[in-house]
């Protein structure tokens, strides 16, 4: 009597899952793509709010890195009777002795003053301009550039011309600083000379008209008392100068002296930013569910569609759990193409918007790496019902409906 020997056991290796998990998707590819497309909006909402928000830090850090966070400004603050206080005239030179200070300048509001684009102009519509007595040193203070013509110096401080910030220029609709343009400045004609790049550092100026300090007090009736000093020091010494400010600029009233840090709004800024990025991260993680319920529901579309080929695969010797593995491949494999597709396209939006703006493209690489996670899992979740349903159907159940 021959004894008969036992057939060897089903085996499903790993690369056999991935070829029978293709197999079932390019079996209906419209209906893959489709499903994909949902993971991948997902995908690429949340890679784009990443790496927009990461660009914008970076576009913050270089700013903060090129300017520098060692400038403090010295205002007045209130008296204690209410009024406004005032910083004596020589409250620059005060501050200038302070050790650890290496650049100290301002500017001081010429009251009563404003600027026209020429005598016409009704003397209400001033366009928020406020014209402002500057010293020659204040744009290398600040860390300013010119955009067109030239900065303040000594001689033309002396004379009637003018500086106008970035908004201004554009508010009195002037773009030429060839000697040609004018501008009606408190009852006289000045001159202007230059155009100020937009100063991250002051924004206060971008809406100013400046004017040399001595040009000021001779024409304009200034008095010299400075409305905004603008210091630098060493970066390990900032704290310790800030805490002697105020007793050196207004020896009298050192409580009506107020000292801020201008690169603490940049900051603010960025962690505005984190807040909002956190936000809509959100939202796209509400695309991703959304593009994973419509995985779930093409998996479960499609187990119900190929009853006949699991009964013949289990009457052919496949396991229950080389049917479970087959779908939630199919699944993780869905998923993982849209997660593919949103991850590049992301990463295009985020290189294209950053581009038009003009800021660095930082990328991280735990969002790709987060990117391929939620694809995984969210393949692994969503097929999971529609695979343990397979594994569970009968062969001749399955075969009866062929």
């Amino acid at each position: 009597m021959t004894a008969t020997s036992t057939p060897p056991a089903s085996r499903l290796r790993g690369r056999d899952t991935v070829r029978v998990a293709f197999s079932g998707l390019r079996a209906r590819p419209l209906r893959a793509v489709l499903s994909a497309l949902g993971i991948a909006v997902g995908i690429a909402a949340m890679v784009a709010v990443v790496g927009i928000s990461a660009s914008s830090r970076e576009q913050v850090n270089d700013q903060l890195r090129q300017l520098g966070t060692n400038l403090l400004t010295i205002t007045p603050g209130q008296q204690l009777t209410g009024g406004e206080a005032k910083l004596p005239p020589d409250s620059v030179d005060m501050v200038a002795r302070v050790g650890p200070v290496t650049a100290v300048s301002a500017i001081g509001t010429v009251d009563d003053a404003s600027v026209f684009r020429n005598q016409h102009i009704p003397e209400e519509q001033t366009n928020g301009l406020s014209v402002n007595a500057a010293r020659p040193d204040l744009l290398d203070t600040i860390s300013g550039t010119v955009a067109s013509g030239r900065w303040l110096d000594d001689a033309l401080a002396q004379f009637p011309t003018v500086v106008l910030g970035a908004d201004a220029a554009e508010r009195l609709g002037i773009n030429r600083t060839d000697g040609s343009g004018q501008v009606w400045l408190g009852g006289e004609w000045f001159t202007v000379v230059g155009i100020l790049d937009p100063v991250p550092l002051a924004p206060e100026l971008d809406s100013s008209v400046l004017i040399g300090w001595p040009v000021a007090a001779d024409l304009l009736g200034f008095d010299g008392s400075p409305t905004t000093i603008y210091e630098r020091s060493d970066e390990d010494a900032v704290d310790d100068v800030r805490a002697v400010l105020p007793a050196t600029a207004n020896p009298d009233h050192p409580e009506e002296v107020s000292v801020s840090r201008p690169s603490d709004a940049l900051a603010a800024q960025a962690a505005a930013d984190e807040t909002l990025t956190t936000l809509l991260l959100a939202l796209g993680g509400v695309a991703l569910l959304v593009g994973g319920i419509g995985v779930a529901n093409t998996m479960v579309i499609a187990v119900l569609e190929r009853r006949s080929e699991i009964g013949l695969r289990r009457a052919l010797g496949a396991t229950r759990a080389h049917v479970r593995r087959q779908f939630l491949g199919e699944s993780v494999l869905l998923a993982g193409l849209g997660g593919i597709g949103g991850a590049a396209l992301g990463g295009v939006v985020t290189a294209a918007f950053a581009q038009t703006r003009d800021w660095p493209f930082a990328l991280p690489v735990w969002v790709l790496a987060g990117a391929a996670a939620a694809t995984v899992l969210v393949g692994a979740i969503a097929g999971a019902y529609p695979a343990a349903r397979a594994a569970r159907m009968p062969p001749t159940a399955a075969l009866a409906t062929v």
